[in-house]
C-alpha cells in the first residue's frame, strides 16, 4: 500500500498530462478523430462535438494535475476521472474490434491500467482511513 501513497502525487500528474492531450480534438477535431479512431466526421456540428469533447476531455486532465498537488481533492478528482474513462472503454468496446487497431485501443489500454491505479488509491486510502478512525 505505501508504494501507491508515495507515488500516486505522480501517476496523476503523468495521467493528467497524457490525458490532456486531447486537447488535440478541441484545435483540430478532424485530425484528432483521424488519429484516434482511424475515421473522420463531417460537418459543422459534427466538429462542434469533437471540440467539445476534447475540450472536456482535457479538464479531466487538468483535474488529474490539480488533484495531485491538492490531497484532500484527490478521491473526487480520481473517482469522476475513473468514471469518465470507464465510459470511453465501454464505448470503445461497444463497438467490437472497430477501434481497437487505432490508436483507441492504445488509449483503451492506457485508460484501463489509470482506472486500475486509481482504484487502488482509492481502496488503500479508504482501508488506511477506517485503520486511523478505529484506532489501529
Amino acid at each position: 500500500m505505501t508504494w501507491i501513497f508515495a507515488n500516486i502525487r505522480w501517476i496523476m500528474i503523468l495521467s493528467g498530462v497524457l490525458t490532456s492531450t486531447m486537447f488535440y480534438a478541441a484545435i483540430a477535431p478532424d485530425a484528432a478523430l483521424a488519429w484516434m479512431f482511424g475515421e473522420t466526421l463531417d460537418g459543422p456540428l459534427a466538429e462542434l462535438i469533437v471540440r467539445n469533447w476534447g475540450v472536456l476531455i482535457t479538464l479531466v486532465g487538468v483535474m488529474l494535475i490539480y488533484g495531485a498537488v491538492d490531497p484532500l481533492q484527490r478521491p473526487l478528482v480520481l473517482i469522476v476521472a475513473g468514471i469518465s474513462k470507464a465510459v470511453f472503454i465501454a464505448l470503445v468496446l461497444s463497438q467490437g474490434q472497430r477501434y481497437l487497431g487505432q490508436q483507441a485501443g492504445i488509449t483503451v489500454t492506457i485508460d484501463l491500467l489509470m482506472i486500475g491505479l486509481f482504484s487502488w488509491y482509492l481502496l488503500a486510502a479508504t482501508i488506511t482511513q477506517r485503520k486511523v478512525h478505529r484506532g489501529a
